[in-house]
């Protein structure tokens, strides 16, 4: 039977990007995401619910998200599901479900205030030329 397993999230982050090492010398980065959601009651009461979940990114956009992603800056996320299991030191068992992102999208300003200009010595990652930026000919 075919499967697919694909999450597309966007939210805030809760804290600054940890950025580590393995002993296999790969690079990783970890935060947390914080998703609202507002949802009615059967009885007409509004809610508000937080979802959080852990996301790892691997690969070429580590050092990027280390770099530009900080507490309270919102991103979106598309990425894969995982669940991890492992035993604590006193015997208990422990799992997570966390997200390996495979493309990560910094949204608003670097200082996660949305509209706001960045401060001085923060700036927007790189990004790709466009079109309309070249001279008209």
């Amino acid at each position: 039977m075919p499967s697919f397993n694909k999450v597309i999230l966007m939210g805030t982050l809760t804290r600054d990007p940890e950025l580590r090492r393995i002993p296999s010398g790969a690079s990783v980065c970890r935060f947390t995401l914080a998703i609202n959601r507002s949802y009615t009651t059967q009885c007409g009461d509004r809610r508000n619910g937080t979802c959080f979940l852990t996301v790892n990114v691997w690969g070429r956009q580590v050092e990027s998200c280390a770099q530009y992603l900080k507490q309270g800056r919102a991103a979106l996320v598309e990425g894969r599901l995982q669940t991890r299991s492992w035993q604590t030191a006193d015997g208990q068992k422990r799992s997570a479900v966390e997200v390996v992102a495979e493309r990560v999208q910094f949204l608003g300003s670097p200082n996660g205030k949305q509209g706001e200009a960045p401060r001085a010595g923060e700036a927007d990652p790189p990004r790709a030329p466009d079109r309309r930026d070249a001279p008209a000919a």
